[in-house]
């Protein structure tokens, strides 16, 4: 395999999560909830954040599961484009 030939092809980080907001032309807001352990009391707490995600076409509405993968910057905000499903 020659120099030119090879490519390298970097695994983009896919999350799962709700449309909460799709007001925006061709942006969506995805709130993704994890579970982590409190490092104390041992207990599960929720998180939530909150991305901006590129939605061409409008395509998903708000209350919608949809998976998100990341991507090269498209604004200030959104590094996240939604993933047909």
């Amino acid at each position: 395999m020659s120099k030119e030939e090879t490519t390298v092809v970097k695994k983009r980080r896919e999350l799962r999560g709700v449309v909460v907001s799709d007001k925006m032309q061709d942006t969506v807001v995805v709130a993704v909830t994890r579970f982590v352990k409190h490092p104390k009391y041992r207990k599960f707490i929720k998180r939530v954040k909150k991305f901006h995600a590129h939605n061409p076409e409008n395509k998903v509405k708000a209350g919608d599961k949809v998976t998100i993968r990341e991507c090269k910057p498209i604004s200030k905000t959104k590094r996240f484009e939604v993933v047909n499903d």
